[in-house]
């Protein structure tokens, strides 16, 4: 395996992140998927301006700013091929290309309630598009991306937990290089 990839789970504290935790029971409830180690090229679907929540769509997300800054997080690291990591990043930069072609996919919710797909063409909520991600870079998913919510994806068996706490926390332990007194 020559390259990692990072999960990223958030506990945003938005109305709807609330909602969400109410329905699965879980704190952690918006995924990210980054491909380093300082969060520098994180992506999902989430909301693309801070003060409205219907603005939802693909985006690269800032792990330092906005919603992230105050947020818990649980920050997973998987091991790739070559071959792996190339193809979700090729994937990921067509779509960062094109996003404003793509949806969130807020009907998909409702749909992961019923246990029931919705399908809805370049649409996705935030732990579908992870997963989808995943599965098209070739790591096994056990059900449908469109029923899987964040905690379904931090119980995937390849995914090793090196991270539980503030996002800020981590940010400053990876991002700030190590100083030496003496």
């Amino acid at each position: 395996m020559a390259y990692t990839i990072y999960i990223v789970l958030t506990k945003t504290g938005t109305l709807l992140s609330k909602a969400i935790g109410m329905y699965t029971g879980k704190e952690m409830n918006h995924a990210s998927i980054a491909f380093d180690a300082g969060l520098f090229d994180m992506y999902s679907f989430g909301r693309r301006q801070l003060n409205n929540p219907l603005s939802g769509g693909f985006l690269r997300e800032d792990a330092e700013s906005g919603l992230f800054e105050t947020a818990d997080c649980v920050i997973y690291r998987c091991r790739v091929s070559t071959y792996q990591y190339l193809e979700m990043e090729k994937i990921v930069h067509y779509m960062y290309c094109n996003r404003e072609r793509y949806k969130y996919n807020f009907i998909g919710l409702f749909g992961v309630m019923m246990q029931r797909e919705v399908r809805r063409e370049r649409a996705y909520f935030c732990s579908q598009f992870v997963a989808t991600l995943l599965k098209i870079g070739g790591l096994k998913i056990y059900q449908n991306p469109a029923l899987m919510t964040p905690d379904c994806i931090a119980q995937l068996p390849y995914l090793e937990q090196i991270f539980a706490g503030k996002l800020a926390h981590y940010l400053q332990d990876v991002r700030q290089p190590a100083m030496l007194y003496g």
